[in-house]
Protein backbone atom coordinates (compact mmCIF):
# COMPACT_ATOMS: atom_id res chain seq x y z
CA UNK A 1 0.00 0.00 0.00
CA UNK A 2 1.34 3.19 -0.63
CA UNK A 3 2.62 5.50 1.96
CA UNK A 4 0.82 8.46 3.24
CA UNK A 5 1.80 11.67 2.14
CA UNK A 6 2.29 14.69 4.37
CA UNK A 7 3.25 17.22 1.97
CA UNK A 8 3.80 18.09 -2.17
CA UNK A 9 6.05 19.81 -3.60
CA UNK A 10 4.59 21.29 -7.04
CA UNK A 11 7.19 21.49 -9.34
CA UNK A 12 5.81 20.46 -12.73
CA UNK A 13 5.79 23.85 -14.44
CA UNK A 14 7.43 24.68 -17.98
CA UNK A 15 9.84 27.25 -16.44
CA UNK A 16 8.96 29.93 -19.51
CA UNK A 17 10.67 32.85 -17.07
CA UNK A 18 14.09 31.11 -16.64
CA UNK A 19 14.12 31.50 -20.40
CA UNK A 20 17.18 29.31 -22.13
CA UNK A 21 17.90 27.69 -18.43
CA UNK A 22 14.40 25.72 -18.56
CA UNK A 23 16.41 23.79 -21.86
CA UNK A 24 19.07 22.27 -19.53
CA UNK A 25 17.34 21.73 -16.30
CA UNK A 26 13.61 21.73 -14.82
CA UNK A 27 13.71 25.19 -12.58
CA UNK A 28 13.22 23.16 -9.27
CA UNK A 29 16.69 21.49 -10.34
CA UNK A 30 18.93 24.16 -9.85
CA UNK A 31 20.73 24.35 -6.85
CA UNK A 32 22.07 26.55 -4.42
CA UNK A 33 24.93 25.47 -1.90
CA UNK A 34 25.26 22.12 -4.28
CA UNK A 35 21.30 21.33 -3.32
CA UNK A 36 18.87 21.95 -5.73
CA UNK A 37 15.84 24.23 -5.17
CA UNK A 38 13.19 21.56 -4.64
CA UNK A 39 15.42 20.02 -1.96
CA UNK A 40 15.23 23.20 -0.12
CA UNK A 41 11.62 23.66 -0.11
CA UNK A 42 11.65 19.64 1.20
CA UNK A 43 13.89 20.20 3.75
CA UNK A 44 11.70 23.16 5.37
CA UNK A 45 8.98 20.58 5.43
CA UNK A 46 10.96 18.42 6.81
CA UNK A 47 11.89 20.41 9.52
CA UNK A 48 8.41 20.85 10.59
CA UNK A 49 7.75 17.30 11.28
CA UNK A 50 6.23 16.40 7.58
CA UNK A 51 8.14 13.66 6.50
CA UNK A 52 7.21 11.74 3.66
CA UNK A 53 7.05 13.98 0.65
CA UNK A 54 6.19 13.72 -3.20
CA UNK A 55 6.43 16.67 -6.82
CA UNK A 56 5.23 15.97 -9.39
CA UNK A 57 7.19 16.23 -12.77
CA UNK A 58 6.38 17.11 -16.23
CA UNK A 59 9.22 19.11 -17.84
CA UNK A 60 12.83 16.53 -17.91
CA UNK A 61 11.06 14.65 -15.57
CA UNK A 62 14.63 12.70 -15.95
CA UNK A 63 16.45 15.61 -14.59
CA UNK A 64 13.36 16.15 -11.73
CA UNK A 65 14.07 12.46 -10.63
CA UNK A 66 17.56 13.17 -10.53
CA UNK A 67 17.65 16.19 -8.06
CA UNK A 68 14.70 14.84 -6.45
CA UNK A 69 17.27 11.64 -5.17
CA UNK A 70 15.41 8.70 -3.32
CA UNK A 71 13.83 10.88 -0.25
CA UNK A 72 10.98 12.47 -2.60
CA UNK A 73 8.82 10.64 -4.02
CA UNK A 74 7.93 11.67 -8.44
CA UNK A 75 4.77 11.44 -9.90
CA UNK A 76 5.40 11.92 -13.77
CA UNK A 77 2.39 14.37 -14.99
CA UNK A 78 2.56 14.06 -19.11
CA UNK A 79 0.23 16.03 -18.78
CA UNK A 80 0.39 19.88 -17.01
CA UNK A 81 -2.67 19.56 -14.96
CA UNK A 82 -2.59 23.19 -13.45
CA UNK A 83 -2.42 24.80 -9.82
CA UNK A 84 -4.69 22.73 -7.97
CA UNK A 85 -4.38 19.17 -10.36
CA UNK A 86 -1.37 18.20 -9.70
CA UNK A 87 -3.14 17.63 -6.45
CA UNK A 88 -4.56 14.81 -7.99
CA UNK A 89 -1.21 12.55 -7.45
CA UNK A 90 -1.90 12.75 -3.51
CA UNK A 91 -5.58 11.77 -3.92
CA UNK A 92 -6.38 8.76 -1.28
CA UNK A 93 -3.17 9.02 0.10
CA UNK A 94 -2.86 12.83 1.62
CA UNK A 95 -3.34 13.37 5.28
CA UNK A 96 -5.46 15.71 6.69
CA UNK A 97 -4.14 18.38 6.38
CA UNK A 98 -1.41 18.47 3.54
CA UNK A 99 0.81 21.12 2.85
CA UNK A 100 1.87 22.04 -0.26
CA UNK A 101 4.71 24.37 -1.41
CA UNK A 102 6.12 25.84 -4.70
CA UNK A 103 9.58 23.55 -5.93
CA UNK A 104 11.03 26.80 -6.81
CA UNK A 105 10.93 29.36 -4.05
CA UNK A 106 13.28 29.51 -0.70
CA UNK A 107 11.12 30.58 2.86
CA UNK A 108 11.56 29.76 5.90
CA UNK A 109 7.80 28.88 5.97
CA UNK A 110 6.25 28.81 9.79
CA UNK A 111 5.01 25.69 9.03
CA UNK A 112 3.86 24.67 12.91
CA UNK A 113 1.99 27.92 13.58
CA UNK A 114 0.14 27.67 10.24
CA UNK A 115 -1.27 24.26 10.44
CA UNK A 116 -2.20 24.99 13.79
CA UNK A 117 -4.42 28.05 12.88
CA UNK A 118 -5.94 26.25 10.19
CA UNK A 119 -6.90 23.60 12.59
CA UNK A 120 -8.56 25.93 15.08
CA UNK A 121 -10.46 27.85 12.23
CA UNK A 122 -11.54 24.54 10.88
CA UNK A 123 -10.55 24.86 7.59
CA UNK A 124 -10.84 22.96 4.50
CA UNK A 125 -8.14 24.72 2.12
CA UNK A 126 -5.71 27.38 3.63
CA UNK A 127 -3.31 29.93 1.87
CA UNK A 128 -0.47 31.53 4.11
CA UNK A 129 -0.63 35.16 3.20
CA UNK A 130 1.50 38.53 4.15
CA UNK A 131 1.27 42.12 3.27
CA UNK A 132 1.60 42.67 -0.18
CA UNK A 133 5.55 43.77 -0.93
CA UNK A 134 4.49 45.63 -4.23
CA UNK A 135 5.93 44.79 -7.16
CA UNK A 136 4.25 42.21 -10.09
CA UNK A 137 2.30 39.82 -7.43
CA UNK A 138 -1.29 39.60 -8.00
CA UNK A 139 -3.03 40.74 -4.89
CA UNK A 140 -5.11 38.53 -2.54
CA UNK A 141 -8.22 40.44 -0.54
CA UNK A 142 -9.91 38.75 1.94
CA UNK A 143 -13.68 39.11 3.15
CA UNK A 144 -14.97 40.42 6.59
CA UNK A 145 -14.48 36.14 7.91
CA UNK A 146 -10.82 35.86 6.53
CA UNK A 147 -12.20 34.21 3.52
CA UNK A 148 -10.35 35.02 0.19
CA UNK A 149 -11.91 36.37 -2.39
CA UNK A 150 -12.69 36.22 -6.09
CA UNK A 151 -10.83 37.61 -8.44
CA UNK A 152 -12.23 40.93 -9.52
CA UNK A 153 -13.23 42.09 -5.62
CA UNK A 154 -11.31 43.59 -2.77
CA UNK A 155 -11.62 43.89 0.50
CA UNK A 156 -9.21 43.62 3.52
CA UNK A 157 -5.94 43.57 2.33
CA UNK A 158 -3.85 43.73 0.21
CA UNK A 159 -2.27 40.30 0.62
CA UNK A 160 0.81 38.38 -0.77
CA UNK A 161 0.18 34.48 -1.37
CA UNK A 162 3.50 32.64 0.09
CA UNK A 163 2.76 30.07 -2.24
CA UNK A 164 2.31 28.06 1.30
CA UNK A 165 -1.16 25.99 1.58
CA UNK A 166 -2.97 23.34 3.74
CA UNK A 167 -5.40 21.35 1.65
CA UNK A 168 -7.70 19.26 3.39
CA UNK A 169 -9.60 16.03 2.83
CA UNK A 170 -12.71 17.83 1.44
CA UNK A 171 -10.34 20.22 -0.52
CA UNK A 172 -9.03 17.31 -2.19
CA UNK A 173 -11.80 15.55 -3.22
CA UNK A 174 -13.37 18.80 -5.54
CA UNK A 175 -10.31 18.16 -7.56
CA UNK A 176 -12.11 17.70 -11.18
CA UNK A 177 -10.55 15.50 -13.58
CA UNK A 178 -7.68 16.94 -15.82
CA UNK A 179 -6.08 20.73 -15.68
CA UNK A 180 -7.85 22.89 -12.59
CA UNK A 181 -7.07 25.98 -10.88
CA UNK A 182 -6.92 26.76 -6.77
CA UNK A 183 -8.66 30.05 -6.82
CA UNK A 184 -11.51 29.68 -10.19
CA UNK A 185 -12.54 26.14 -9.58
CA UNK A 186 -12.08 24.99 -6.32
CA UNK A 187 -12.37 27.75 -3.61
CA UNK A 188 -15.89 29.00 -4.57
CA UNK A 189 -16.97 25.33 -3.91
CA UNK A 190 -15.75 25.20 -0.50
CA UNK A 191 -17.38 27.18 2.45
CA UNK A 192 -14.64 26.70 5.12
CA UNK A 193 -11.69 28.65 3.85
CA UNK A 194 -9.09 30.75 4.94
CA UNK A 195 -6.58 32.90 4.32
CA UNK A 196 -3.89 33.39 7.10
CA UNK A 197 -1.74 36.39 7.58
CA UNK A 198 1.35 35.98 9.15
CA UNK A 199 4.05 38.72 9.33
CA UNK A 200 6.65 38.88 6.68
CA UNK A 201 9.50 36.02 6.54
CA UNK A 202 12.53 34.94 4.62
CA UNK A 203 11.15 34.38 0.81
CA UNK A 204 12.97 34.20 -2.17
CA UNK A 205 11.36 33.48 -5.93
CA UNK A 206 13.78 31.81 -8.17
CA UNK A 207 11.71 32.87 -11.27
CA UNK A 208 14.22 33.99 -13.62
CA UNK A 209 17.86 33.69 -14.54
CA UNK A 210 18.38 37.14 -12.33
CA UNK A 211 16.49 35.65 -9.49
CA UNK A 212 19.12 32.47 -9.64
CA UNK A 213 22.16 34.82 -9.86
CA UNK A 214 21.19 37.27 -7.09
CA UNK A 215 20.02 34.29 -4.77
CA UNK A 216 23.68 32.47 -5.35
CA UNK A 217 25.41 35.88 -4.31
CA UNK A 218 23.06 35.93 -1.27
CA UNK A 219 22.97 32.64 0.09
CA UNK A 220 25.94 30.74 -1.66
CA UNK A 221 28.37 33.24 -2.22
CA UNK A 222 31.32 30.79 -1.92
CA UNK A 223 29.98 28.47 -4.15
CA UNK A 224 27.49 29.10 -7.16
CA UNK A 225 27.63 32.84 -6.46
CA UNK A 226 31.57 32.84 -6.43
CA UNK A 227 31.50 34.65 -9.64
CA UNK A 228 30.26 38.17 -8.59
CA UNK A 229 27.17 38.84 -10.88
CA UNK A 230 27.25 35.09 -12.20
CA UNK A 231 25.49 31.92 -11.39
CA UNK A 232 28.16 28.74 -11.79
CA UNK A 233 26.79 25.44 -11.39
CA UNK A 234 29.02 22.86 -9.06
CA UNK A 235 29.05 20.49 -12.46
CA UNK A 236 30.33 23.89 -14.06
CA UNK A 237 34.16 24.81 -14.55
CA UNK A 238 35.24 28.29 -14.83
CA UNK A 239 37.40 30.17 -16.58
CA UNK A 240 37.38 33.26 -18.98
CA UNK A 241 35.97 36.59 -17.86
CA UNK A 242 32.22 36.77 -17.58
CA UNK A 243 29.50 39.25 -16.32
CA UNK A 244 25.62 38.34 -15.82
CA UNK A 245 25.92 34.52 -16.87
CA UNK A 246 25.18 31.61 -15.91
CA UNK A 247 27.34 28.41 -16.19
CA UNK A 248 25.17 25.67 -16.10
CA UNK A 249 25.99 21.41 -15.86
CA UNK A 250 29.28 20.83 -17.80
CA UNK A 251 30.25 24.37 -19.01
CA UNK A 252 33.51 24.46 -19.60
CA UNK A 253 34.17 27.63 -21.73
CA UNK A 254 37.90 28.25 -23.53
CA UNK A 255 39.87 30.27 -21.23
CA UNK A 256 40.21 33.15 -23.38
CA UNK A 257 36.59 33.66 -23.41
CA UNK A 258 35.29 37.13 -22.42
CA UNK A 259 31.25 37.18 -22.18
CA UNK A 260 28.39 38.41 -21.00
CA UNK A 261 24.42 37.71 -20.65
CA UNK A 262 24.65 34.30 -21.33
CA UNK A 263 23.99 30.41 -20.52
CA UNK A 264 27.02 28.02 -21.15
CA UNK A 265 26.21 24.52 -20.57
CA UNK A 266 28.02 20.98 -21.79
CA UNK A 267 26.20 18.60 -23.62
CA UNK A 268 27.25 15.35 -25.83
CA UNK A 269 30.72 16.67 -25.33
CA UNK A 270 30.15 20.07 -26.72
CA UNK A 271 29.86 23.37 -24.79
CA UNK A 272 26.17 25.07 -25.90
CA UNK A 273 26.35 29.41 -25.59
CA UNK A 274 22.49 30.69 -25.28
CA UNK A 275 21.88 34.56 -25.21
CA UNK A 276 19.87 34.99 -21.73
CA UNK A 277 17.60 37.70 -23.17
Amino acid sequence: MPQPLDGFLLTAGLGTRMGPLSRVLPKPAWTLRGKPLLQWGADGLRRAGLLHLACNAHHLPERLKQAAGTSLEVCPEPHLLGSAGGLRHALGRAVDPLAVWNGDALAEVPWAAFIAEHKLRGAELSWLLVPHPGGPWNPVWLDAHGRVLPQGETGEGPYHFTGAALWGSAALALLPDGPSDTKRDILPRLQHHAGIVVAPFPWLDIGSPDHLIAAAAQIAPHEEGRLPGCYLHPEARLSGQFQRCVLGPGAEPPAAVQDANALWYGEAGRQIRLGLD
